[in-house]
Parts: C-alpha cells; structure tokens; sequence
C-alpha cells in the first residue's frame, strides 16, 4: 500500500490533500497528480517494494513522472549485529559479520579477521595458504555478488532470463564454497590467524571443472545484454553521477569506477598478498547504470584470472598449514567433513578425550572463553564486491571486542542515490538502484 499526499507551504494549510492508494489504483493517482498539476506529490516506494534489494524505503517527492526529491529511510533490517559482538569472544564474531552482506560474506569474514589479527600483531604469521585460500574463496564470491547484482537488476525490468542465467551460475560458486566450508553462505570459515580448514582433498580439481561453467554463463549474460537495445535504453544516460559528486558522497567499488577512477584497495593498499596476482583494475568513463553493469562484467573475468593464479599456488602448498602456530590463538582442531556432517576431527577428539588432559583443558579453555588480545584499536580496509569496507575493532585487553564497528559500503553507497535519480523519471528509480547494488543486511547491521 501506497500513501502519498499533496505538498504544500504548511501542514495546515487548507486545501491539503491525502491519499491511499493500493494496487490497480495507480491510474486514478496519475489522472489526479495531472488535475493538480501545480502540486507534488509525495510516494513512498517500500519499505517492502521488491525492487529494493532487501527492507529498503524511499520517499519520493514527484511531480508527475518526475523526481523532485528522493530521501532514503534504512533500519527495517536493523539486526544489532556489532552490538552482538561484544558479548561473544573474538572467534564467535565472525559468526555474526559474515550475515551482514549476506550475498558476499566472505569480504566480511575476512576484513574482520585482518583487523583482529592486526591487534594480536600476527599479521605476518598468517600462513602463505591460508591467505591463498582467503584470496580465491574472495574473488569467487566477488563473481558471485556481481552476477547477483546483474541479474536481479534484469528481473527488476522484467528480464526473468538474466536473473535464471546470473544465479544459475552463482550455484556453481555456492557449490565450491559448500564443499570448501561445509555451508552455501554465512559461513565463519575465515578465522584470526587462518581459516578453520584446509581444502578438502580433490577440491582444486573440482573447481577447475565448474569454472567453465561460470565464465560460460558470464558469458551468455553478457551477451543478453551488452549490444541488446532495449536493455541500452534503460540502462544508459540516466542514474549518473560524476567523479566530484563521487567523491564527496563517498561512492566507492564499481559505481565510482566507472566514473573512470581507479579506486581498488587490492592495487593501492594490498592485503593477503594481492600485490602478487596479475590482474587489472577496470574502470570505464562515465558512471550510469550500463557502465556499471559492464564494471562488473569485467572485474568477473578478472577475478576468475585471479582464482587460475590462486589455485596455481595452492597446489604448490598442499600440506602446509593454514592456521597460525601459536597454540594460544590457533583454533584447536581442524574440523572434518564427516558422514555425520562437519564436526572436529576424530584425531583431535581422540587425543583430547583418551590421551591428554591438557589438550582438553586447552580445547576447553580456548573454545569457551577464547583468547585475550592486547588493548589497542585497529582500522582495517579492503575492497569489497561493492565498493570499500572498512572495520574498526578496539580492545581493553580481554577475550571479547570492546567495540566493532563497521563501514559497509552499501551504507555509503546509498548516499548517492538522490543525487544520481533527482531530475529523472520516476521509472528509472528503479534502475538506478539495482545498479547500485546495496544488500540491506549490510546497510542496517
């Protein structure tokens, strides 16, 4: 259901009109915005219009087709998930950041545990495959959120087939990531000082065998949409925004990018060893939603240049570890995919419940209470699927966040929206919010 009334100076003012329209009703809202041609009207799109990628509301000021105004209202998915943080041990929060931008949960898991492992003064201790894992398991799900963002932002449109296509081949991904952590999504796998196992064996294989597939239906939606005209028509020279309005409302990841910027935290500021990988930070010169769509199509191929390296090195380091060896801060099992589902492994229980008592209370201690990190505070960045995300964590020196805070870039990105779709068509809203790509989840935390 819709509401929207008349603006005028004043409340108050006589002659003030209100409406409530639902459903078919639209017709005769237009017939009266044409009536009282003189006056606005105000729309509220959402907060569960399904062309809003999550609980998203917009307030439009419109006159006839035409946005006047348009305020964004977030928190209708408000989960306290940072509060949340600091009543469970550093470990336990990764449980939680990895639900915040459900469609790319490895970028939170892994920012997260970059800055824990900056206040623990590990960062050069973290395994080489580890990190190499880190690197591959992010640049499949950087795949992933953008055929999401294409797709999803075809269907808003009514191309059904671009978003069949866009999550037909992120299943291929969820696949790798299940058999890698045991999970589709939300998957706590990234852990401070490593991750919580090593690749199952016959996984490098595994995944060269479905890379095809999604560089074949990158390809195919690509083809749907590149040169197709209709899809030009509502894609092209409308949602834009400059460099300058860019950078003042920072804009970052694929929308500013494509205002010809090369803003890519992988290049300027690297982390788990980007500044070894081959690839390139692509940009394009004029930011509307076409350009953006096309970003994301080629940073896909880039990145799936980055996974061939990172699988390359992986079957180099078969065998060598992925957690950090300093016993007071490494998990104390590697877990195991059983036929029961993923657990520890039976090595470990083994030896803590028949052979060791002090690997027991080791266990106990660690998993329950957790370990201390020394007081300090932390800003840690990386690039994100949608643009910079950044986590500022502070410790008072105990086994729990003091404060986490994060800079979801969907939250930031959101910002632009008015300057991007004030002086447009009211259909183009639309548009121009799929190809922003917030995720809700994200925005409100």
């Amino acid at each position: 259901m819709s509401t929207f009334h008349a603006t005028g100076p004043a409340l108050d003012e006589p002659g003030l009109r209100e409406y409530t329209a639902s459903g078919g009703d639209w017709a005769d809202i237009v017939a009266e915005a044409e009536r009282v041609s003189e006056e606005r009207i105000v729309v509220n799109m959402g907060p569960v219009h399904p062309s809003t990628h999550g609980v998203l509301r917009l307030i439009l000021d419109i006159e006839g087709e035409t946005v006047k105004e348009l305020r964004v209202s977030t928190g209708y998915l408000h989960t306290g998930i940072e509060k949340n943080m600091e009543y469970r041990t550093w470990t336990q929060g990764v449980t939680f950041c990895t639900r915040m931008d459900y469609v790319a949960p490895i970028h939170n898991e892994v920012a997260y545990c970059l800055g824990v492992e900056k206040l623990l003064g590990i960062t050069d201790d973290v395994p080489a495959r580890a990190s190499e894992i880190r690197v591959l398991l992010m640049e499949l799900n950087r795949v992933a959120s953008h055929l999401v963002a294409i797709g999803t932002g075809g269907n808003e449109l009514g191309a059904t087939t671009m978003m069949t296509i866009g999550f037909r081949g992120r299943e291929e991904i969820l696949r790798i990531f299940e058999r890698i952590t045991g999970l589709r999504m939300n998957h706590g796998y990234i852990r401070p000082g490593g991750v919580a196992q090593d690749l199952p064996p016959g996984t490098i294989e595994y995944i060269r065998e479905l890379l095809p597939n999604i560089n074949r239906d990158l390809n195919e939606l690509m083809d749907l949409t590149k040169e197709n005209p209709i899809f030009k028509l509502r894609q092209k020279e409308h949602g834009y925004i400059s460099l300058a309005g860019a950078m003042a409302l920072s804009l970052t990841g694929p929308c500013l990018r494509a205002t010809g910027f090369p803003l890519d935290l992988r290049r300027l500021s690297p982390y788990c060893g980007y500044e070894t990988y081959e690839f390139d930070v692509i940009t394009r010169d004029y930011s509307d939603p076409y350009n953006r769509a096309m970003i994301r199509f080629d940073e896909s191929f880039e990145s799936l240049k980055i996974v061939a390296q990172a699988l390359d090195r992986l079957e180099a380091s078969e065998g060598e570890p992925v957690m950090v060896a300093d016993k007071k801060i490494a998990w104390p099992a590697q877990l195991s995919i059983g036929a029961d589902g993923q657990g520890n492994s039976l090595d470990h229980i083994r030896e803590i419940m028949g052979h060791s008592m002090e690997s027991l209370i080791h266990h106990f201690k660690l998993v329950t209470e957790g370990f201390r990190v020394p007081p300090g505070q932390v800003y840690q960045l990386i690039e994100h699927a949608k643009g910079v995300m950044g986590v500022h964590l502070v410790s008072d020196g105990g086994t729990r966040p003091y404060r986490a805070h994060f800079r979801d870039p969907s939250f930031a990105n959101l910002q632009s929206l008015s300057m991007m779709t004030e002086g447009g068509q009211l259909a183009d809203v639309v548009v121009t919010l799929a190809s922003v790509d917030p995720v809700l989840g994200g925005v409100d935390r």
